[in-house]
């Protein structure tokens, strides 16, 4: 059986760089207590025009042209989004796929919000190992300002827009591999990050909800983050007898500066092994953690063969890990 190879990466940001200054006019705020209270100092949001599978597009045709590929070869795309082009279907993925100009690939979307891209990974991973699909596209694709309420300076000054991408192929060679991946849910603690469906009233369904937007208790995923990454990342490290010293990088869900710190701190890891990009980006969900693999791609600093600690959290309640050769191309 062959192993699967994260062949490829890609990322794509709008255009509209928004700076923690831009809030200070519409909320109780300030740049500095942004920064101190998460890390971030600009996200950018797309224009009212993009969708996003629009931004995932970008970062998809990019992650092909870098895998060698055409697009003819991508057998199988799966998108990770919370910040869907529509409320259930068609989904993001078809969306995108038509905008590669594909019409017979099979598409769809997971939904595991921040640990989406982990839940993409630890799929196209099996469907890769198993023989079933060869070129598994998966996007990260976030349009996350349009699930925002821009009045609650809890949550509208936390999230970005933007998306990343990979391409996961078969591989013979082990130090090229997705070593392993871990995923895990737990639906009692729903109600700590979410996004409520608006129904119409009608004779016969009362509406509820009057907004769609994100809900976030920030104090209790704070908490429950730092714990639940600790001990999924201590597992999967020893489950591989890998040590932090032999992780080239550690690339965390880009959400807060504080819970990557606080497991960074408690791992022992370098500052030259952590992958910072939350200041840069925010938090852009499920394409937090492609994008910032990206950046150190196209600053010359992953390598093929290097080994990279991945991990996230999100709504759901949803978590995972992962260890991944960087293989680039078969």
């Amino acid at each position: 059986m062959p192993y699967a190879m994260l062949r490829s990466v890609a990322a794509y940001v709008p255009q509209n760089c928004v700076p923690n200054s831009a809030f200070e006019g519409l909320l109780d705020t300030t740049d500095e207590w942004i920064q101190k209270r998460t890390g971030i100092k600009t996200r950018y949001f797309a224009s009212p025009e993009e969708k996003s599978s629009d931004l995932g597009v970008q970062a998809a045709k990019l992650a092909i042209e870098r895998a060698g590929l055409k697009k003819e070869d991508i057998d199988l795309v799966l998108v990770g989004t919370l910040s869907p082009d529509y409320v259930a279907m068609p989904s993001t993925a078809c969306g995108l796929s038509a905008k590669l100009g594909l019409e017979n690939t099979p598409s769809m979307d997971l939904i595991a919000a921040c640990s989406g891209f982990i839940y993409l990974l630890a799929t196209a991973k099996a469907f890769v190992e198993s023989g079933m699909y060869q070129n598994v596209l998966i996007v990260g694709a976030e349009k996350c300002s349009s699930v925002l309420d821009f009045s609650d300076r809890s949550t509208c000054v936390l999230f970005g827009d933007g998306a990343g991408a990979c391409v996961i192929s078969p591989t013979d060679d082990l130090k090229k591999s997705i070593l392993d991946v871990k995923i895990a849910a737990n639906g009692n603690f729903g109600d700590y990050l979410y996004t409520p469906r608006n129904i119409k009233a009608s004779a016969f369904c009362p509406g509820y909800e009057d907004s769609q937007a994100l809900h976030m208790k920030g104090n209790e995923i704070f908490k429950l983050a730092i714990k639940t990454l600790l001990k999924d990342v201590e597992e999967i490290l020893q489950a591989n007898t890998i040590t932090p010293e032999q992780v080239a990088y550690f690339i965390p869900h880009q959400a807060n500066l504080r819970i990557i710190q606080a497991v960074q701190n408690q791992l022992a890891f370098k500052e030259e092994q952590v992958v910072l990009t939350v200041q840069k980006y925010g938090n852009t969900s499920a394409a937090s953690i492609p994008m910032a693999m990206n950046e150190i791609y196209e600053q010359g600093k992953l390598k093929t063969g290097d080994l990279m600690l991945l991990d996230a959290f999100g709504g759901g309640l949803t978590w995972g890990s992962a260890l991944v050769y960087f293989g680039e191309k078969a």
